[in-house]
């Protein structure tokens, strides 16, 4: 059974089995341009928190390398390192919190503390923000080192999380990409996820999905 962790602030509870290290494998299944990429992963996902009325996010995956014709063994050769075999494949990091109109109470923009007391500091408080479906409307913002912001909205009512984008920025030299779902759900302990997206001129379509532990 999860714990809330002590000191987790209110807005943060609706998320919170979210918390910790997740690491486990998923399966990479594309198609673009008539060509199908299919390729297991590894993955590591950090859920964490500041005291600020957001989780931090950050993922990393990476490839296992291609299989090759067997080597003849070395006896004398020190056993490769599996790890320093990974292939790095992508990292991303950013913000989920609960969607709700900024207030005096809150910092921001830039710097700027907030003025007054700080809201929906009590888990009554928190109640008030239930939608009309039961959960809770959340916004997720990502980066990714191509170029790609992704702006998510949704909502995560119990142990399942659906959102879909609101907004995608690019830069000049990004790749094409135009839209992305992505699920998360707590499934026997596991975290469950998958991710459709419309890039590289294709419309919306299966990408990937994977299953994690925590692992901390």
């Amino acid at each position: 059974m999860y714990e809330i962790p002590v000191g987790l602030p209110s807005e943060l509870v609706p998320l919170s089995w979210l918390l910790g290290v997740w690491e486990g494998s998923g399966i990479l299944d594309y198609t673009a341009d008539g060509e199908t990429v299919t390729r297991e992963f590894g993955h590591r996902i950090s859920f964490s928190h500041d005291g600020l009325q957001h989780l931090n996010y950050s993922s990393y995956t990476w490839l296992e390398p291609e299989p090759t014709a067997a080597l003849p063994v070395d006896a004398d050769a020190a056993a490769p390192d599996a790890a320093a075999a990974a292939i790095p494949l992508m990292t991303e990091t950013g913000y989920w919190r609960l969607s709700r109109p900024q207030q005096a109470g809150d910092p921001g923009p830039g710097l700027l503390p907030g003025v007054g007391e700080a809201p929906f500091q009590t888990a009554e408080a928190v109640e008030t923000l239930r939608n009309a479906d039961g959960g809770f409307d959340i916004e997720v913002s990502l980066v990714h080192p191509g170029g790609i912001i992704e702006l998510y909205l949704g909502q995560v009512k119990g142990p399942r999380i659906d959102l879909a984008t609101d907004a995608i920025v690019a830069t000049s030299g990004a790749k094409p990409y135009a839209a992305a779902t992505r699920l998360y759900g707590l499934v026997d302990s596991h975290l469950l996820w998958a991710w459709d997206i419309a890039a590289l001129g294709e419309d919306l379509r299966t990408h990937a999905s994977g299953r994690l532990s925590r692992i901390s």
